[in-house]
């Protein structure tokens, strides 16, 4: 991410400048905030920007003003959009300022950045995106900066987005790699690893690419034995809900529906969830296995979305789920999660690596493990920009470690699932191959039955759900079962 500002004294202005006041935009400054705290905290868009809306609201009210729906729609769109295509405008930027971008102050990026969306992919008219981010600056930078901005965002006016990646990007023929990175706004690496997990040709990674750039639907899970589908999607105005695509748990709200005001979920029986997660969860619990079926795990428990549906699906069959989470405050949210929960539960801080459990305790086990999150880039855009390649090998011990140890908890005739939300080839069937290669008495199952009626899985025998083919983050699954 973008190191922290250089101090640097303000630029007075040129002698006999008039002086315009500069316009306070609080959805621009908003926006500008989220920005800053994503690239100096290392925050995530969609933790920060909750709150930076709510501090707004009450901002406005307090002077008497509104700060509407519309208003909060643009403030999303300008963080979350800036994010995403970022490579693209850090591309667009470096062609029109006279020094490399690491030379420029982080926060005159983030402005520039700010402009080069409203100018290239919004609607907004190109001297109102040019004004409004020159205020933005006067207003957060001061008026030396503010005039580096404008004469900046004049040149990036000067074309169109189609225009400039014209310009900027590498011809596809020439370095395919280099081309998609910058027309899509991915790192190089990150496309490289995409394109061999997908295979196939063009079309397929550009499609892929340019899924991750959408914004995706804010789904519901409805909390077996608390809530339905068709409960949660009846409590909720007409035509502001759609059934799942795939799940049967799944509610998907219209564009815009915020799920904190959805009664359902305030009161724990639904929750915000990726149909993605909720289809691994289900594969898991369909399985059959023979004989006993009372004790399942979640070992990778933290937040506890997989869990709370998988204790309400154990619940229906009298099972209890154990729910272990190694890290004490996403075990309070695993609680959370599963406070109300209509069968017998329990969430315990522990580390799957060094299990608190007998061997062969359980009848099903998920370990979701921690990834890289290359899968979910489309709700977490900047994930893209804060990894590195390095970063998957490292992931490697523990997801190996993690694998292994789920396999011995299980006991023989029982299931395990091993889901990351990474498509990454390092990620999911290496990990998975390694571990079948120690003979633990493991065998690989066919996943896909388990997910009826969801098209293009693939060859098999485990899953990989693809955003542009299943409207899904890119959850991966395998099942295995304990033969000794």
């Amino acid at each position: 991410m973008r190191s922290t500002l250089n101090a640097k004294d303000q630029q007075r202005r040129p002698q006999g400048t008039p002086y315009r006041r500069p316009q306070r935009d609080p959805v621009r400054v908003l926006a500008f905030e989220a920005l800053r705290a994503v690239d100096e905290r290392d925050a995530y868009a969609n933790l920060v920007l909750p709150g930076l809306l709510r501090a707004a609201e009450r901002e406005a009210a307090g002077k008497g003003r509104e700060f509407d729906r519309r208003d909060a729609a643009l403030a999303t769109e300008l963080v979350y959009g800036t994010l995403r295509h970022q490579g693209t405008y850090d591309a667009v930027l470096a062609a029109c300022v006279d020094r490399p971008l690491r030379e420029v102050d982080p926060p005159v990026l983030d402005v520039l950045a700010l402009g080069a969306h409203q100018l290239l992919a919004t609607r907004i008219p190109p001297h109102a995106a040019v004004s409004a981010t020159v205020d933005l600056a006067r207003v957060v930078l001061g008026e030396g900066r503010a005039r580096f901005v404008n004469a900046v965002l004049r040149r990036v006016a000067a074309q169109d987005l189609a225009g400039w990646l014209e310009q900027v990007a590498p011809p596809y023929e020439e370095d395919a790699e280099r081309h998609l990175a910058v027309v899509h706004s991915h790192p190089r690496w990150v496309v490289s690893a995409l394109w061999d997990a997908l295979g196939g040709g063009r079309a397929g990674i550009e499609d892929l690419l340019a899924a991750d750039n959408e914004r995706p639907e804010v789904t519901l899970v409805a909390r077996p034995g608390r809530a339905t589908a068709a409960e949660v999607a009846a409590s909720l105005p007409e035509g502001t809900t759609e059934p799942g695509r795939w799940s049967p748990y799944a509610v998907r709200l219209a564009e815009g529906g915020d799920p904190a005001a959805v009664e359902a979920v305030k009161e724990g029986r639904a929750g915000v969830q990726d149909e993605g997660s909720q289809l691994v969860a289900a594969a898991l619990a369909a399985v059959p296995v023979e004989g006993r079926d009372e004790r399942w795990l979640d070992g990778c428990a933290g937040p506890g979305g997989k869990a709370a549906l998988l204790a309400g699906l154990a619940a229906g069959r009298g099972a209890t789920l154990v729910a272990a989470e190694k890290q004490p405050h996403r075990a309070r949210l695993v609680a959370r999660s599963l406070a109300g929960n209509p069968g017998p539960y329990q969430v315990v801080v522990a580390d799957g690596t060094h299990p608190a459990w007998t061997p062969g305790s359980f009848d099903r086990v998920l370990v979701d493990v921690p990834c890289t999150g290359l899968g979910a880039l489309r709700r977490r855009p900047e994930a893209r920009w804060r990894r590195r390649e390095e970063d998957v090998k490292g992931f490697g011990p523990l997801q190996r470690g993690l694998l292994t140890e789920a396999v011995r908890a299980v006991r023989v005739g029982g299931v395990v699932g091993y889901a990351t939300c990474s498509p990454h080839p390092a990620e999911t069937r290496a990990v998975v191959d390694d571990v079948l290669a120690q003979h633990l008495g493991v065998e690989l199952l066919d996943a896909r039955p388990f997910f009826p009626g969801v098209p293009a899985l693939g060859p098999g025998p485990d899953v990989q759900l693809w955003p542009h083919l299943h409207g899904t983050d890119a959850m991966y699954l395998a099942l295995l079962r304990r033969t000794a």
